[in-house]
């Protein structure tokens, strides 16, 4: 099980804007410190297993951050509607699309996705995958 993802970002102010504007819809909850941004997911009575945080934080050796090339953590939401809101809400946040909301022929047909660059270049994806939503196909 994935414990966390961290992201590196130069400028926590503009990372904060941006992964703020939809990580609170999706349950995840801000504590912010001196070594930067961190989103956590309370676990709720009943749950079994470590919930993966989400860290965004100045890099350890001080060069500059960086996006991976093929690196990309992806946010399952819980409608094609809520993609849509949320890809809005963290463009005018300051993100840059990387490919909107919609289906993808290359996944399954219930496979809605939208995605994101944050402010420091690293890719997002925010998706949903309700078979009870209308697919690709129909």
């Amino acid at each position: 099980m994935i414990a966390y993802v961290t992201v590196g970002t130069d400028d926590i102010a503009r990372a904060k804007r941006f992964y703020s504007a939809f990580l609170p819809a999706l349950d995840y909850v801000l504590k912010e410190g001196p070594e930067g941004l961190s989103y956590v997911l309370t676990a709720q009575r009943g749950q079994s297993g470590a919930l993966p945080d989400f860290y965004v934080k100045p890099t350890f050796d001080g060069r500059p951050a960086s996006a991976g090339n093929g690196a990309m953590v992806a946010f399952q939401v819980r409608s094609q509607m809520q993609v849509r809101d949320l890809h809005a809400a963290a463009l005018a946040a300051g993100g840059r699309d990387e490919g909107q909301p919609g289906f993808r022929d290359a996944y399954g047909p219930h496979f809605y996705v939208g995605y994101l660059r944050d402010p420091q270049g690293n890719k997002i994806a925010l998706f949903c995958d309700d078979p009870d939503e209308p697919g690709r196909d129909g």
